[in-house]
């Protein structure tokens, strides 16, 4: 272990829209200076590329001075990620990148000169993955996977507590576990590939009732909602009473009455992990309406057959921990959210 391994926590912002917990997002510094430039990027565990906007037309947030920084190189070899939610694009460039005291020399990333508008929506300059460097479009290891073969930090994962509905308190922390994000133990749950954080779905538990599944599904700091496979969705809400499809949404999201209590539990890789009412209501399906979304949201197998994503709504429940030993896995804590 190097002498100067350490662990960094970095301040998260929730962007909460109506009382939807959006996204979370936090600043990283670029450039080999004495005042590297501090840019918002959102965290997110469900890719594993960094980018930021370098002479953007069409962007409309803070963008990277990189002419301003004696050690950025723009490689000129293109760079294209497309999400589920838009594309960005531009060149692979590399720099030195920091969070809090950790940095990297030479960290590529994509230096984009074109978003779509989903990212000019959101009031964020760009994106750092933090999933397994087997899915990067640039082909090069991510910024966690450096510090940890550089040997800059003190352990071999990191940790995200996410609040619920208010703007200042999430965090990220990187080779370390915030103990005081946490009221109970960790349980582990391996990683079943190493692409995303990915671990085996076996179901849900509603109302006391069994809801079999078979899914691979990546734990997804980057995304808000939970999204099972049609299938399944459908069978969880088949066991809340009054539930069903949603009227004027599209057949992928349900509803369920308001003045229900409905418990529901995820079953990952063998444990039963609770969902808090609090984030699986997404509100009224309409102004005066009786009924209410839900917050798991089926998905057609032609997106990813097999496949599942457990986003925010679920992690403003469970610290999470992000292991890259041990043959890779994921654990889960209580947080301090449930217990206030």
């Amino acid at each position: 272990m190097n002498a100067a391994a350490q662990s960094a926590t970095d301040p998260l912002t929730d962007e909460i829209v109506g009382n939807i917990d959006l996204q979370y997002y936090g600043p990283v510094g670029f450039g080999n200076d004495t005042h590297p430039q501090q840019l918002s990027v959102i965290i997110d565990t469900g890719s594993a590329d960094l980018w930021i906007p370098v002479g953007c037309g069409d962007c409309v947030n803070p963008q990277y001075e990189a002419n301003a920084s004696s050690t950025y190189t723009d490689t000129g070899n293109s760079f294209n990620v497309t999400y589920g939610s838009g594309n960005v694009g531009g060149t692979l460039a590399h720099d030195t990148i920091g969070v809090g005291s950790l940095k990297i020399d030479k960290q590529y990333f994509g230096a984009v000169t074109h978003v779509s508008s989903d990212f000019n929506d959101d009031p964020i300059s760009g994106l750092i993955g933090l999933s397994f460097s087997s899915i990067a479009a640039s082909g090069k290891p991510t910024f966690f996977e450096n510090l940890i073969m550089q040997d800059k930090v003190s352990a071999p994962f990191f940790s995200v507590y996410v609040t619920r509905g208010k703007a200042n308190g999430s965090t990220i922390t990187l080779g370390g576990f915030d103990v005081s994000k946490a009221v109970g133990p960790l349980t582990w749950v391996p990683v079943v590939s190493k692409t995303y954080w990915t671990v085996q779905f076996d179901g849900a538990v509603v109302e006391g009732k069994n809801v079999t599944g078979d899914l691979h599904a990546a734990i997804d700091t980057g995304t808000t909602l939970i999204y099972l496979s049609q299938a399944v969705a459908s069978s969880i809400y088949a066991n809340i009473p009054g539930a069903g499809p949603a009227a004027n949404y599209d057949s992928n999201f349900f509803s369920f009455p308001c003045n229900s209590n409905p418990t529901i539990s995820l079953l990952l890789g063998g444990h039963d992990f609770g969902l808090n009412l609090q984030d699986f209501n997404l509100g009224q399906e309409a102004d005066g309406s009786k009924n209410c979304i839900g917050g798991i949201v089926g998905m057609d197998d032609t997106f990813m057959e097999g496949f599942a994503i457990i986003g925010d709504e679920f992690l403003k429940s469970w610290y999470s921990v992000y292991d890259y030993s041990h043959g890779a896995r994921v654990g889960f804590a209580p947080n301090i959210n449930n217990a206030q």
